[in-house]
């Protein structure tokens, strides 16, 4: 490729973000296959200086960092997706090529591009290096996972693999941080020559000669038109038949329609090499593979012992081994299925511990705004708005950093590439991959570290299928909802005591009913396409790094506060402003001033152990929380909960059981607390039982205006379903947001879900009561 092409942000358009080289900070590009420790070499370099973001329109994620070389230079890391051709076949995967060429938007293009091998696959890893070479970028090799090749009998003859491939090799073991020193610097060296080292090493020529000719057609046919494409982009063209070049030439309608005629006529020409286009490529690259290797890859085994073939299968057989117990069809789900129980059990149990010390810190500090604000609406805002609203964002950050604590110790041992081939086979009958069972496991914690796990998804259909239906799982959020509603309402003793748990159960099993019905509809309607095969390399195994397992937690857990943190106070201060406001003091608390001052009078007078006192200072707190109630009630939420009543009303809720399923928004369990004010029983713990069960009691003697119980069993019911099946998390939404990029699938995960919870607590109300006579 000609290295002085200059760099395009579009098809043909100039780059908008090409800044002279001596003007900003040198770049290096991280690449290589899944598996091969790339982000993990990216952290080893990067440390903590690290940012995470999206790339502009597309899903993939942007993570970059910043490490000093040997020789004090600071430069920028830009960790690439893992893959394993540059070949692209989406928006999402066109990502990487972009970035090495400069036409990524606001992204310049790297210096220098350090592409990581394994050692013990370097037939594999060397496919995508050979693309690479092409885009006439400086390459630095790390060859990683020495220390694996060596125990599995295989030798590299590093000083001649250099030779051969014309650039640096640096022999490392990036999860001890063995070799990194010297990685750093021969990308010193590098940077130094890196004006030099391109243009000086030979075309890189794999491509048969045929191709190679075809291709010099495409770009004089692209340039006859004012549409300029770098070289390796229309080999991109000519090789890839059905490939995101193509499409995004096929978007530019009838001016390039001529040029994708020629390369069309172009493909049936090459057709006489005797192999079909998309093969000749791989052939050709193999082939040339074939010739770097030979005398490159040797055994390490010594004379006296068996040889090399015997040497490597017996120290290869205990893997097989143990492949052939973990992806059984029988024995590998019942260890998966274990293995996921004890993560599931771990999300839930782990986290009490260090949930519970949260809580306990942000009711301390509640405590002291208690005693030292006054009265008035800086003291709500600084107690049910700033502290709620960051509690119940913080409150999550145990349980995420427990799941991915779980997930990077599962991935780097090698065994969640496993658990994937295993659930495929479940999953796929669907429409969704392997892939997606551990997020959509896991979100029965919570939704959000769930959506984030999703990450592991590389194809864009099953990863947005499996972000859309995940919230449809019943989180830990929607427990204190369901232990309220069926301790109320359902027996729990005597012959029919089994209904509470039935009932808790079957909301499970609806989140998973639709769950599925929801992945099929999508995938036969909005994320159209047939579910890709499922194939996956499975790694070697080995032990996970503790100190990248500590990094992922935290990094993960820094992440997600910044993400969800802002925006979630943010909707949390708005719904405590809503339900404040009016504050007319003067109007609420007329009917109770004089019956209050005879209280506070005679609490004055009356000793202290005289037996009068309890009773006046519980019918001073039950007015205290009658006005509060009160004040609900003629507040904007609260007015507009008695607007919106004849909508709420054929679920058999009246306008304060609205009122609370509205304020519940940036929460699920906020609708416990709101049911106590709304219901006069005053602020309920959604963790203390005894709580429960006083707003259970004050539930159960709430009437409609004509006196009929307004909470019935089917009531009950439908509320148990509803939030069974909305989205009623901010959260959880703006993290899907900043997973997807955008608010577009955000909105359609709360609509549906919306849309879907009162359909199902229409149904069960009207049936329960007019089915089964209530």
């Amino acid at each position: 490729m000609n290295s002085t092409t200059t760099p395009t942000s579009s098809m043909g358009s100039p780059a908008r973000s090409g800044i002279p080289l001596r003007t900003r900070p040198l770049s290096i590009a991280l690449v290589g296959n899944p598996n091969t420790g790339k982000s993990t070499l990216f952290n080893a370099l990067a440390g903590t200086r690290q940012k995470v973001g999206n790339y502009p329109g597309v899903t993939v994620e942007k993570k970059t960092g910043k490490t000093r070389l040997a020789d004090g230079r600071e430069v920028e890391l830009i960790d690439l997706p893992g893959t394993y051709s540059l070949a692209p076949r989406s928006p999402d995967e066109m990502v990487a090529v972009d970035v090495l060429l400069g036409r990524e938007p606001g992204e310049p293009r790297p210096d220098l591009v350090i592409c990581i091998l394994d050692a013990s696959n370097l037939a594999r890893n060397l496919y995508l290096f050979s693309q690479v070479r092409e885009l006439g970028l400086p390459v630095v090799v790390a060859l990683n996972m020495i220390d694996l090749a060596q125990r599995r009998g295989i030798g590299v003859e590093i000083a001649e693999l250099e030779r051969r491939l014309g650039v640096p090799v640096v022999a490392i073991q990036a999860n001890k941080g063995k070799g990194i020193d010297a990685l750093k610097a021969r990308l010193a060296t590098a940077l130094d020559h890196r004006d030099t080292q391109a243009t000086a090493l030979p075309p890189l020529e794999v491509l048969p000669t045929e191709v190679r000719a075809e291709v010099e057609g495409v770009v004089r046919a692209l340039d006859q038109v004012g549409h300029p494409l770098p070289r390796y982009l229309a080999e991109r063209l000519l090789l890839d038949p059905h490939g995101q070049v193509q499409r995004e030439l096929l978007e530019q309608g009838e001016p390039l329609a001529g040029v994708l005629e020629q390369v069309h006529q172009a493909r049936e020409r090459l057709k006489q090499v005797g192999k079909p286009v998309p093969a000749i490529e791989a052939m050709a690259r193999y082939e040339w593979i074939g010739r770097v290797l030979d005398g490159v890859v040797v055994s390490t085994t010594p004379a006296s012992e068996p040889p090399a073939d015997a040497q490597t299968t017996a120290k290869v057989d205990w893997s097989d081994r143990l492949d052939r117990v973990l992806t059984h069809r029988v024995w590998g789900s019942l260890v998966f299925l274990l293995l996921m129980a004890v993560m599931f059990y771990a999300i839930f149990q782990f986290a009490v511990v260090p949930m519970d010390a949260i809580d306990s810190g942000f009711a301390w500090l509640g405590d002291r705004f208690e005693e030292s604000l006054p009265d008035g609406a800086l003291k709500g805002l600084a107690i049910d708005g700033v502290l709620g609203g960051v509690g119940g964002v913080v409150v999550f950050l145990p349980q995420i950093m427990i799941l991915f604590m779980f997930l990077t110790i599962l991935e780097d041992c090698g065994y969640l590439a496993r658990a994937a081939y295993l659930a495929d086979r479940l999953l796929k009958a669907i429409g969704l991959s392997g892939k997606s069972f551990i997020p959509l496991l896991s979100a029965h914690a919570c939704a959000i570290p769930a959506v984030m796990a999703s990450r592991v998804i590389e194809e864009r259909r099953d990863r947005l299928a499996t972000i859309l239906v995940t919230p449809l799982m019943s989180c830990s959020a929607r427990l204190p909802v369901y232990f309220l509603m069926a301790g109320a309402f359902l027996p729990r003793e005597g012959w029919n005591g089994w209904l509470q748990p039935l009932a808790i159960f079957s909301m499970y099993a609806i989140g998973w009913g639709v769950a599925i019905a929801a992945a099929l509809i999508f995938k036969r309607s909005l994320l159209k396409g047939p579910t890709p095969p499922f194939v996956m390399e499975l790694p070697t195994y080995k032990w996970p790094s503790p100190v990248h397992v500590v990094r992922r937690m935290i990094e993960e857990g820094l992440r997600f506060l910044r993400r969800a943190g802002t925006l979630i106070l943010a909707v949390s201060i708005v719904v405590w402003a809503l339900l404040y406001f009016p504050r007319d003091a003067a109007t609420v608390e007329a009917a109770y001033r004089t019956e209050i001052a005879m209280l506070e009078q005679a609490l004055e007078t009356l000793p202290e152990n005289d037996p009068q006192r309890a009773s006046l200072q519980e019918r001073r707190e039950e007015l205290d929380t009658i006005i509060e109630g009160d004040y609900q009630r003629s507040s904007v939420l609260g007015r507009f909960g008695r607007a919106i009543e004849p909508v709420v009303k054929p679920l058999g809720w009246d306008w304060r059981i609205g009122v609370a399923a509205l304020a519940s928004f940036p929460a699920r369990e906020v609708v416990v607390g709101v049911l106590g004010v709304m219901f006069d029983a005053g602020e309920v713990d959604a963790g203390d039982e005894v709580e429960r069960v006083r707003l259970g009691e004050s539930l159960r003697q709430a009437q409609w205006p004509d006196g009929s119980p307004l909470f019935t069993v089917p009531v009950a019911l439908s509320i148990m379903v509803f939030f069974a099946l909305c989205s009623q998390c901010a959260a959880t939404l703006v993290v899907i947001r900043k997973e997807t990029g955008g608010w577009k699938w955000a909105g359609l995960t709360f609509a549906y879900m919306t849309g879907l919870a009162y359909l199902g607590a229409l149904i069960t109300y009207q049936v329960g009561t007019y089915g089964f006579g209530g």
